[in-house]
């Protein structure tokens, strides 16, 4: 019996000159974000698979790129992070082509910048509804005015990034007032000019790679309390993973990381992290890297028990996703090939192939269920909307987006 044909995508983009390295897909699955080395973005419509804008939106490659209520945030390695007012859908003319010419598009109108670090490669991570909320913010902070209550359905919303100066650090911001809560997680005592794997006493982990900022919970977290904490996991250079919790909710600013408690540290990996993905419940996450190892960690563990490695039979992987349910999770190579795993217990599932160089970004769909959001929407049935609900979205060094219809993995 002759083996099975090797799955295709079901759509392909061809928008982008340069190395797609940023995706995103909306919560709604009506708009796939994609940016690239160049900077430049493009927002699809998945209806139509016509691009509605497609800009200069960085003068150098996209790092992160996502949806903020109606605005859109993009992230470059220009050491600039914008936010943009998303386009108006209504004017775009209905028709399907993924290579349709993107002349004539509007670019998005752009609200106001913040100036980063962006040494590290490492993208942004957006808390963008929060229980925590306002009482994070200082006294001092003033009120959102009508203009700033128009950026976005969700103010004010946290964003983490490196830290300005110290790459080893990581910072918490509120937008839009661009006000620095927490300066400097991170931050070491001096120690012993060497450590013993060769990393200076003051920065032994090396710079950030990855990081999100979360809140815990009262169903997933051990540690939870009457009152949410704001919690940062951060992967390393080192193949390190910290999590740390801020202890002192009583203050809601902190400077040189004081008042923020590592509640486990690990290292699974012997190479550089090179992505890390947190489940849509902040109780799980996987890192990838250059060795042939996947770190799973529980973040609802108060030790680092819960954390544990996953050895496979390919080494060099540049990204990892995770399917809304935590169930599911695509893991991007060097070699263009995309992998699909359990989370469970790290069974394969099923690898996809088209690319030719690297698949440098991978963004899963939201899944569909009956009653929720999605099934307001009158226009398509419900069988249409099962299988957008089962996209898997990748992007490659050889400038093309892929979307892959799945099957539900689900058991008989």
């Amino acid at each position: 019996m002759s083996a099975p044909m090797a799955p295709t995508p079901t759509h392909l983009l061809r928008f982008h000159t340069s190395s797609v390295g940023a995706l995103f897909v909306s919560d709604d699955n009506e708009r796939v974000y994609s940016g690239d080395a160049s900077g430049h973005a493009v927002i699809t419509l998945t209806r139509t698979l016509r691009a509605i804008a497609s800009w200069k939106a960085h003068q150098d490659g996209l790092l992160g790129i996502e949806e903020w209520g109606n605005q859109l945030i993009t992230h470059g390695r220009d050491n600039k992070l914008h936010v943009w007012n998303r386009p108006d859908e209504s004017s775009i003319t209905s028709g399907i082509g993924g290579s349709a010419a993107l002349s004539g598009l509007q670019p998005p109108t752009l609200k106001f910048s913040m100036d980063v670090n962006a040494l590290n490669y490492c993208r942004f991570s957006l808390l963008a509804t929060s229980t925590i909320g306002s009482a994070l913010l200082p006294d001092s902070l003033p009120s959102t005015s009508t203009s700033e209550a128009t950026l976005s359905q969700a103010c004010p919303a946290l964003i983490a990034l490196p830290n300005l100066v110290e790459s080893s650090e990581a910072d918490i911001w509120q937008i839009p007032s661009c006000k620095r809560l927490h300066a400097a997680i991170g931050k070491r005592n001096k120690a012993s000019t060497f450590s013993a794997d060769g990393r200076g006493g003051e920065n032994p982990t090396g710079i950030i790679m990855s990081l999100h900022v979360f809140e815990t919970t009262s169903s997933s977290s051990e540690l939870s309390t009457s009152s949410p904490k704001l919690r940062i996991l951060i992967a390393y250079e080192s193949g390190t993973v910290t999590l740390r919790q801020y202890a002192n909710s009583e203050k809601p600013t902190s400077v040189e990381g004081k008042g923020w408690e590592v509640i486990w540290q690990v290292k699974l990996h012997q190479e550089a992290i090179m992505a890390m993905n947190v489940s849509s419940n902040n109780q799980l996450a996987l890192t990838v890297s250059a060795d042939h190892l996947i770190g799973r960690y529980d973040l609802t563990a108060s030790t680092q028990d819960g954390c544990v490695v996953h050895r496979t039979k390919h080494p060099g992987n540049g990204c990892v996703a995770i399917r809304d349910d935590g169930r599911i999770c695509a893991v991007g190579g060097w070699d263009g090939k995309i992998r699909l795993y359990s989370t469970k217990n790290f069974k394969p599932l099923g690898s996809l192939r088209y690319h030719k160089e690297g698949c440098q970004a991978l963004s899963f769909a939201t899944s569909f269920h009956a009653g929720s959001s999605q099934d307001l929407d009158d226009d398509l049935d419900n069988e249409e909307k099962l299988k957008r609900g089962r996209w898997l979205v990748s992007g490659g060094k050889d400038k093309r987006v892929a979307i892959w219809e799945l099957i539900s993995f689900e058991k008989s």
